[in-house]
């Protein structure tokens, strides 16, 4: 058993009440495994070592994903600035849109319009 968790858990229910234990060779191999750990001895320098090296490699992991994103983003993002110039013709924004309805002529047998009223 190499989950000190499960061990401790294992050590903890064997001892309290060895009666409620369903097999007791749990117990026994909890209690080697034990041993077994405690005899192995992790030098303090090696272990600093290892976590040196680890927090290297995960600093330079965050590095190259922050490297990453920011490409993404890069890609995504649109900059208004950037966007070529493109001329705007009023002539031509109108043909674009609905053809504004042309004034009638002026029918002197119809009613009087507005700007056409005779008083």
């Amino acid at each position: 058993m190499e989950d000190r968790v499960t061990l401790d858990g294992i050590l903890l229910k064997c001892d309290q009440d060895p009666t409620k234990v369903r097999n007791p060779s749990d117990c026994e191999n909890a209690r080697i495994a034990n041993e077994r750990l405690a005899t192995q001895r992790v030098d303090p320098e090696v272990e600093k070592r290892r976590q040196a090296d680890f927090e290297k490699a995960r600093e330079q992991l965050r590095l190259t994903q922050d490297k990453l994103r920011q490409e993404q983003e890069a890609k995504t993002k649109v900059d208004a600035y950037s966007l070529p110039v493109v001329p705007v013709d009023p002539t031509a924004a109108a043909k674009g849109a609905a053809p504004a309805a042309a004034p009638a002529p002026a029918d002197p047998s119809g009613p009087p319009l507005a700007g056409n009223a005779t008083h």
